[in-house]
């Protein structure tokens, strides 16, 4: 900063001094803030310091120690890490260590946000997300229920229809059931009834004997649906009396109109009807309007009771507390096998229990009894081990660091079916390993809550992977995709299980391969328009969702 010339004296040069000043305090200032540092009114003869005034350096650091002195009193934003005055400049007598901690932890991040403006990165090289966590490009698609004119219409009639019942038993694990409850209560708007809630059958091989309202929120279920289906707890003092009629041949995938033709009449004339055994029965390929209701049901209805939620969030927390977290369905149980027809390939001890198993229950096998384990094994439908589930992360790089929830019941062979997953990636957890004593204790006995829990802590994983198939795998693909298309990866097990058996590969190989295999496999939109057969509430492209465009269209 040059001095103004004085008109009196004589042209000789005259050293200029210069003070580093921070550029954070020089961003802080205001312009007459910094004004008042160029510029200083003359002092009184009698306050000069004739030293001071004649060392232009001492001079200037004296106005520099004043004018950081007079911002500190203004209350202006400085950061208190970098003054050594004190360790709490603007603490009181009830400041505690806790809320300096989080103070500081404030700080830095927005230190870490103004150190990443596109002028400081520009001469920097930046660390870059790992493919393994990026997310797949979700096109623009969002939840996008918009339910026709005459839907809204034939809801006024629906609606005020109060004399006609629909009562349902749902069974199996909560993940089915919940599947059971959808088509319930698109079943109940086909024939125009009102729903009774979903009754929970009790479950035959977990013996759990809970309840609609134990493991879903039931107001809020009742309250989402309020313009679609009229829905009662329980049936009414003037149907208590009422012997409902018992259907239990509901074809697979039956249409509307095959419902209306069969229950129509029925339901008309008894006013109440009960059916069973839903599972499957309807028909994935339903009018569109019936198709979003599928999906409202689904993603937005069927909500957790508060207390599984409450739990369910907090074991997520804690996983995303050091940050990103994959979490992996193993299928790996004792019935998994039996009823796969498959076997867990960890010796032949175990090979032999299951086998037996299935030789007394045959009723068990779900799969196609004419194929062998290895002819069922390359067409991929057997569950991934868990070397197999090791392979193909590394093949995809996840990062062996990284914090893997697992989902599932004991596997058999317990702890030690899970180590050459937890050789290669030892941050290795379940909801037992992350609850706080007594936090799980109530739903010991209650399978269907422990899956709700496992459910949720799935649903807010960065990524996800199923090691099988299943009822929870396809509800967790929906639902990461009505959220936006959350990474969703789907092994292909098929094209990927020859070269899990090639010794002869070199390993590098081996990865580029199956990474390769994947590269369409992460949870990107897949449009169900124009494949028949496809669940709605699998893949909600494109009946419940829609793109930027498309709404611009409408």
């Amino acid at each position: 900063m040059a001095l103004p010339k004085n008109g009196n004296s004589s042209s000789t040069k005259k050293t200029v001094s210069y003070i580093s000043v921070p550029s954070q305090i020089i961003n802080s200032l205001s312009s007459s803030s910094l004004q008042s540092l160029l510029v200083s009114p003359k002092k009184s003869s009698r306050c000069t310091n004739r030293f001071t005034y004649r060392n232009p350096r001492i001079w200037f650091l004296t106005l520099f120690l004043v004018s950081l002195f007079g911002m500190l009193k203004l209350g202006l934003n400085v950061d208190p890490i970098s003054l050594p005055f004190s360790r709490y400049p603007c603490s009181t007598g009830s400041f505690d260590e806790h809320h300096a901690v989080s103070h500081l932890a404030f700080a830095s991040k927005n230190d870490t946000q103004s150190s990443s403006s596109p002028e400081h990165r520009k001469n920097e090289t930046l660390p870059t997300e790992g493919d393994f966590w990026k997310q797949p490009d979700g096109l623009g698609f969002k939840p996008c229920l918009g339910f026709s004119r005459q839907y809204r219409k034939d809801s006024n009639s629906i609606l005020k229809n109060r004399w006609k019942y629909l009562l349902v038993v749902v069974a199996g694990g909560m993940n089915q059931q919940r599947n059971q409850i959808v088509d319930a209560v698109i079943m109940a708007r086909i024939l125009g009834a009102s729903l009774v809630v979903p009754v929970l059958q009790v479950n035959v091989i977990w013996g759990d004997e809970s309840e609609f309202a134990d493991i879903f929120d039931l107001e809020h279920f009742k309250n989402v649906l309020a313009d679609d289906v009229h829905i009662v707890s329980s049936l009414p003092s003037t149907h208590v009396m009422t012997r409902p009629v018992e259907e239990k041949r509901t074809p697979l995938h039956a249409s509307p109109q095959w419902i209306r033709a069969h229950y129509l009449k029925r339901i008309n004339r008894e006013r109440v009807l009960l059916l069973r055994g839903l599972d499957s029965r309807l028909s994935n390929d339903l009018p569109s309007d019936l198709q979003k209701l599928r999906c409202k049901v689904a993603f937005q209805a069927l909500r957790f009771s508060p207390r599984i939620l409450e739990l369910g969030n907090k074991l997520a927390s804690r996983m995303l507390s050091e940050g990103q977290y994959l979490s992996l369905h193993l299928r790996m149980e004792k019935d998994v096998w039996v009823r796969t027809g498959c076997l867990p390939g960890l010796t032949p001890e175990y090979d032999e229990i299951v086998n037996s198993e299935r030789q007394r229950h045959p009723e068990l096998l779900t799969g196609r009894s004419n194929m062998t384990y290895n002819e069922r094994k390359l067409a991929g439908l057997c569950p991934l081990t868990a070397l197999e589930v090791t392979r193909l992360l590394k093949a995809l790089e996840a990062p062996t660091d990284a914090r893997i929830y697992w989902a599932g019941g004991e596997p058999l062979g317990g702890k030690e079916a899970l180590e050459p997953l937890t050789k290669e990636f030892p941050h290795l957890y379940n909801k037992h390993d992350l609850a706080l004593p007594g936090e799980l204790e109530p739903f010991a006995k209650k399978a269907s809550v422990m899956a709700a829990i496992d459910y949720i802590v799935c649903e807010k994983s960065d990524v996800f992977i199923p090691s099988h198939g299943g009822n929870m795998g396809h509800a967790l693909q929906g639902q990461r995709a009505y959220a936006g298309h959350k990474k969703y990866i789907t092994p292909n097990k098929r094209h990927m299980l020859p070269y899990f058996m090639n010794a002869s590969l070199p390993e590098s190989e081996f990865n580029r391969i199956v990474k390769d295999l994947h590269r369409e496999s992460l949870g990107q939109p897949e449009l169900r328009t124009g494949r028949g057969g496809k669940d709605v509430t699998k893949h909600p492209v494109s009946e419940c969702m829609c793109s930027d465009r498309q709404q611009q269209q409408q």
